[in-house]
């Protein structure tokens, strides 16, 4: 990490900026399995340093000095119980808050790559528990937001794979990886074509206009396809849903869900069907 003394030199928007990465560094560490004694020095005795160096500077704007004497009263109220569950969260957070305060204070508005994962580093792949014949198909997902969105929700609800349409973005994609959290690593996924699937495994799609969620009887092994976030599924993919087509019952006025939603709710009804 750069020097205390070093930032103190930096022009004030330069040194907000370059304090708020460090933060992010800072906060990797904390969030990767540090023991309790690497919460002392060098990780948040530096977050103190550089709390009072901001608290010090009469450039720095109001929201970044009150995220500061946060961070110096949380860890003045942590005392010596520091190692306790709840001190750890009430520092961890009044970290994260400076960093944000640091962030918004630079004309930056938070962007999923500033989020930083909760569970860093690499998560044990034979841990995970994969549902045999569960699978979803997306059709010409275009947003790598959401293509990540969906390789996290399909890691969290043990999907066997991902199959992707030869348009959809690409998984490895800087910002499919960062709302993945990892996931594409962990989860089995191809590229076909909607044409490939027929025969495979039953087929269903979320879309709307079917039949609602509560009564819908899933299958216990099958496919459902996903369309696009602009135009939903394609006439042929409508046609190879044999099996049906599901929808999730909307009181706004708007009536629609981000697709990577839409896909949690209707991985959730699934997967609780399979375990009655």
């Amino acid at each position: 990490m750069i020097p205390l003394n070093k930032l103190a030199k930096l022009a004030p928007r330069h040194r907000m900026r370059k304090s708020a990465l460090v933060l992010g560094e800072l906060e990797r560490g904390l969030l990767g399995g540090a023991e309790s004694s690497a919460l002392e020095l060098p990780l948040l005795g530096y977050a103190l340093g550089l709390a009072k160096l901001l608290l010090g500077d009469k450039d720095s704007p109001e929201a970044v000095l009150g995220a500061a004497s946060g961070l110096m009263g949380a860890y003045a109220n942590a005392g010596e119980a520091r190692e306790d569950q709840a001190a750890r969260s009430g520092l961890l957070r009044a970290v994260d808050t400076l960093r944000h305060a640091l962030i918004a204070a630079t004309g930056q508005a938070p962007a999923d790559w500033d989020l930083i994962d909760p569970r860093t580093g690499q998560p044990d792949q034979g841990s995970r528990l994969v549902r045999p014949g569960i699978r979803a198909f997306l059709e010409d997902l275009r947003s790598p937001f959401n293509i990540g969105s969906v390789f996290r929700t399909a890691d969290a609800f043990g999907l066997e794979e991902l199959i992707l349409s030869p348009d959809c973005a690409d998984p490895r994609h800087p910002r499919a990886q960062r709302s993945a959290m990892g996931a594409v690593e962990l989860l089995s996924w191809r590229r076909a074509s909607l044409e490939s699937l027929a025969g495979e495994l039953p087929l269903f799609a979320l879309e709307l206009g079917g039949e609602s969620i509560e009564t819908f009887v899933f299958p216990k092994r099958g496919a459902v396809i996903l369309g696009s976030e602009e135009l939903g599924i394609s006439s042929e993919a409508r046609q190879l849903c044999t099996y049906g087509i599901v929808s999730i019952p909307m009181s706004g006025a708007k009536a629609s869900f981000n697709v990577s939603v839409a896909f949690g709710i209707l991985m959730y009804a699934w997967t609780r069907s399979l375990d009655r």
